[in-house]
């Protein structure tokens, strides 16, 4: 990436692939998302951060992966409050804001406490935001924001309806990047990322590396970004 290269104001990412390559690996399965939330994701906020980058916005639980087997969903909700408690400290002590955007209300109290304190914690960090996607799905999203503008009796337009989405305060993500070769959203950022840059890769996300997003902002800045126009 060179001196005059274009730095993205948001990022989004799908952490995805991290089961296969705990199979890859021959590990046990659940073993890929211990990697992926407990060391990738630290990883890639720092040197996200120390790029320049000022909001990284990650899908790290949807609306539909409550679906999934209770002992897997009963793992990860573990692995959420040793993230919160352990990671995520640590990162608003280097600057790191944290906001979590959601269906909070689905997860346990304590987690809920856990999500507000991190929240209260670091609301005075400007070094990047991390939006923590949990519990999310684009259509929850826009299902609740259109509730809420409703019930305030706003006018209806681009503006106000952003301001009453569960992200609001969130730049539209520049780029959107979904690892481990599946090319869909699966509902992320279904409003925001109307333009934003899409990037898939085949590499699982627990071996995610900052030489890999490096090619993908240069390869960004070879594109033409008309938005519409």
């Amino acid at each position: 990436m060179s001196e005059k290269s274009k730095i993205p104001n948001c990022v989004g990412i799908i952490l995805d692939g991290n089961r296969r390559w705990a199979k890859s690996k021959g590990l046990p399965k659940l073993e890929g998302h211990r990697v992926g939330l407990l060391t990738t994701l630290k990883n890639t906020v720092k040197f996200v951060r120390d790029l320049g980058i000022k909001h990284l916005a990650v899908f790290m639980f949807s609306t539909e992966n409550w679906n999934r087997e209770p002992v897997e969903v009963s793992y990860l909700m573990n692995l959420f409050r040793e993230s919160i408690k352990k990671e995520i400290d640590e990162l608003g002590k280097e600057g790191v804001r944290v906001r979590f955007i959601g269906q909070r209300q689905r997860f346990s109290s304590d987690l809920q406490k856990s999500m507000n304190d991190a929240e209260r914690d670091t609301a005075n960090n400007s070094a990047i935001t991390l939006w923590a996607c949990m519990s999310y799905g684009g259509r929850a999203e826009i299902i609740e924001a259109a509730k809420s503008i409703c019930s305030s009796g706003q006018e209806i337009t681009e503006k106000t309806f952003s301001e009453h989405l569960w992200s609001s305060g969130m730049p539209d993500p520049d780029i959107i990047i979904r690892t481990s070769g599946e090319q869909r959203l699966s509902g992320f950022l279904t409003w925001q990322g109307v333009y934003s840059e899409l990037f898939f890769t085949k590499t699982f996300w627990p071996d995610f590396s900052k030489e890999e997003f490096l090619k993908i902002l240069d390869e960004y800045n070879e594109r033409e970004r008309r938005n519409g126009k």
